[in-house]
């Protein structure tokens, strides 16, 4: 009984188990083999990523009927985990790409938005993106600086938007403005005047995606390119919040996996002092805790994933889940760097990859200080309001 409800928990469906094997299947096979060398480059293997549209991936929350694979929360999470176990890297373009925008402009798009834009970036044709931070405004939101105003048929935007991932090589953005103070949320495509990119930024760990800045200078975007109406971003925002931290949180998981496999490996096959360091208690603590820790963090990745929606708001346990399992990756793989030594600390293995990778995910699509926050208002009101 304990089995059957431990696999229903991660696969609740066949659909569910038969998508984890399909993507495990292609991560091994494919992603593996170029994930140090793109990280090396600091670049995005774009064909790589194209294939991901092929299997229908890159809609994996979007309904059949508007081209994607019409799936849950759950297999999102699936997704997110299996990749990210072999390239975090091109699991955060993925990310980017389909959760930030994709599932974003679903659901804040009208009919003739989805017809323009969303065969293009479900083939993958078109690598996309969102913009929200900037230099000066990060967690807050509110404190962006980035104006829209109204012109006739378009709007004319200024302002930077900063650490954007999918920047270098993306062609479509959504991003929040300003108009006349009300957050508000456009589509920018790359061949719109004013509009560029930055070079690339160089950054720690997650190389195998780019990052760069979205610069607007008296750009010009069609009127058509507002998303819902104006005042409207704030609302689109914080719904897609939610399933942006739950897959980044299950990319903390799919790194932890991965170390606890490499360590116990090592730990067996490595000698010291005649046996196998599996043998030594030192040992034997990073190896117990990693597992304990990273099947704490799966469950509670899962669990949250089952009760999450389009129309189903959870804020407590994306934030829960984000801020519990992010500290997770890192600190497994800084274990599993400690049980192999100096060749953990050697570009020869991926732990040091992973290593650096991990760190994002307690930066990134909200801090831990923010998760921290929002979760003791969150909970301030709700018990207050029993």
């Amino acid at each position: 009984m304990v089995e059957r409800n431990y696999e229903r928990l991660f696969n609740p469906t066949e659909e569910h188990a038969l998508l984890r094997q399909t993507v495990a299947e292609l991560a091994r096979r494919e992603v593996e083999p170029q994930a140090a060398e793109h990280d090396a480059k600091g670049q995005l293997n774009v064909a790589l990523f194209r294939k991901l549209g092929e299997m229908g991936l890159l809609g994996i929350t979007i309904p059949e009927d508007a081209g994607g694979a019409g799936m849950d929360a759950v297999a999102a999470v699936i997704v997110h985990h299996e990749l990210s176990k072999h390239d975090p890297g091109l699991c955060l373009a993925y990310l980017a790409h389909s959760m930030l925008f994709v599932n974003n402009f679903y659901h804040c798009s009208n009919a003739e938005q989805r017809e323009r834009y969303l065969p293009r970036v479900l083939s993958g044709e078109w690598v996309a993106g969102m913009g929200m931070t900037e230099p000066g405004a990060g967690t807050d939101v509110l404190g962006m600086s980035t104006t829209a105003v109204r012109k006739a048929d378009h709007y004319v935007v200024n302002g930077t938007k900063t650490y954007i991932t999918n920047a270098c090589e993306g062609h479509c953005f959504l991003f929040y403005a300003k108009v006349d103070g009300r957050v508000t949320a456009f589509v920018v495509d790359r061949d719109c005047p004013g509009f560029s990119t930055s070079q690339h930024i160089d950054k720690l760990g997650m190389r195998g995606s780019t990052m760069a800045e979205l610069v607007f200078e008296d750009c010009r975007i069609p009127a058509r390119n507002l998303l819902g109406a104006e005042g409207d971003g704030i609302t689109h925002m914080m719904r897609n919040l939610e399933i942006e931290r739950l897959t980044l949180a299950a990319m903390s998981v799919g790194i932890a996996d991965r170390c606890v496999e490499i360590m116990v490996s090592y730990a067996n096959e490595r000698k010291a002092f005649g046996q196998p360091i599996a043998n030594f208690g030192q040992i034997q603590r990073y190896v117990a805790d990693g597992y304990a820790m990273t099947e704490a963090a799966k469950c509670l990745v899962y669990n949250v994933a089952s009760d999450i929606g389009p129309d189903i708001r959870n804020r407590v346990g994306s934030d829960a889940a984000k801020l519990f399992a992010a500290p997770v990756g890192k600190q497994v793989a800084d274990w599993a760097m400690q049980v192999m030594g100096g060749a953990g600390y050697c570009k020869e293995y991926p732990v040091e990859r992973l290593w650096r990778d991990a760190k994002l995910l307690e930066i990134g699509g909200g801090t831990i200080e923010a998760h921290q926050k929002n979760l003791s208002k969150d909970l301030s009101r709700r018990w207050s309001a029993t």
